[in-house]
């Protein structure tokens, strides 16, 4: 299946304070606060949803396109990705400007302070699906600029390609007309709980109100597992037991392509989400989004230790 991914590409640099912000902070000279924070490591690590959900979809076999803008800095970045078998071809360097970056330092007690650079991706609505060499399958519409989000949906519904809506951090931005809009008529609609609470409370739709809306409705509840709504049935999908919890960053992208590659293959929804549980609990166990890595027998036989696929994993081991 050629999935499509749009969405943030993005460098973490993320920073440790050995001390605690709150013992540097003067409340009564916070108008005219300034800080610098000697800090004692850091590291920059690949980021951004779309690569990160393309990157689980690599491993498990599919060959994902990104459609994202980029910096003049993506040299490094787009090595890693074609190398790991992630077409980049669509990823577009914006001149003058960074990949976008998110920097944050961490104290001793994980209080954070951080900030985000845009960068080149505010530039995704120069992006058009009208411009692609071929038609996908599938286009993932993920976090980004705003308004790359909305044009890239509306592109997609104007050229009726199947679309998976995932709103996700920008569901704090976008109105509740406009999420309506772009869930009518999408295959999906991925969210957590909490910002499955906010999209009914903006948009004034309950669950079966959406159902009327989007096909699949997709809802990750952390520990709790995932639940997905689809052809009138409601899967349960309990987590895969974690053997340590090191970083939640980017557990959300994994499931998403887990999820999705095994849909490419034509499994049930419960499989699907079953894949998509084992390979959101690889991230967890790992400092960074793209540092993990597994073999699909690796893959394979760590799921039937927790999970019954009726062989059809098999079809992992024969590509």
């Amino acid at each position: 299946m050629d999935i499509l991914l749009s969405g943030s590409v993005a460098y973490d640099y993320l920073m440790t304070f050995p001390g605690h912000f709150h013992e540097q902070i003067l409340p009564e000279r916070l108008k005219n606060i300034s800080l610098s924070f000697l800090v004692d490591s850091m590291t920059r690590q690949r980021g951004g949803i779309a690569p990160n959900i393309a990157y689980t979809l690599a491993l498990l076999g599919e060959k994902p396109r990104l459609f994202a803008t980029v910096g003049e800095d993506f040299g490094e970045y787009r090595a890693w990705l074609e190398q790991h078998g992630i077409d980049t071809t669509w990823a577009k360097v914006i001149p003058g400007k960074f990949t976008a970056s998110f920097f944050a330092t961490t104290d001793k007690v994980n209080a954070q302070i951080a900030s985000f650079y845009p960068g080149a991706m505010a530039d995704a609505a120069l992006l058009s699906l009208h411009d692609l060499d071929r038609r996908p399958d599938l286009v993932v519409i993920s976090p980004t600029a705003p308004d790359a989000m909305r044009k890239h949906a509306a592109e997609c519904r104007a050229l009726g390609i199947p679309y998976l809506f995932d709103p996700s951090q920008q569901v704090l931005r976008l109105e509740g007309a406009e999420l309506a809009e772009d869930m009518n008529g999408a295959r999906f609609l991925f969210c957590n709980d909490y910002e499955f609470g906010l999209i009914s409370k903006k948009t004034g739709l309950a669950l079966q109100d959406m159902l009327k809306m989007v096909e699949v409705i997709v809802i990750t509840k952390g520990a709790e597992g995932a639940v997905i709504y689809a052809d009138g049935q409601e899967v349960v999908v309990p987590v895969v037991p974690e053997e340590r919890i090191v970083d939640p960053t980017g557990v959300g992208d994994a499931f998403r392509g887990g999820f999705l590659a095994a849909y490419a293959r034509g499994w049930d929804w419960r499989l699907c989400g079953q894949v998509g549980s084992l390979a959101a609990v690889y991230v967890l166990e790992q400092n960074g989004t793209q540092n993990h890595y597994y073999t699909r027998q690796q893959f394979v036989e760590r799921f039937r230790r927790n999970y019954d696929d009726g062989g059809k994993l098999d079809e992992l081991l024969r590509d």
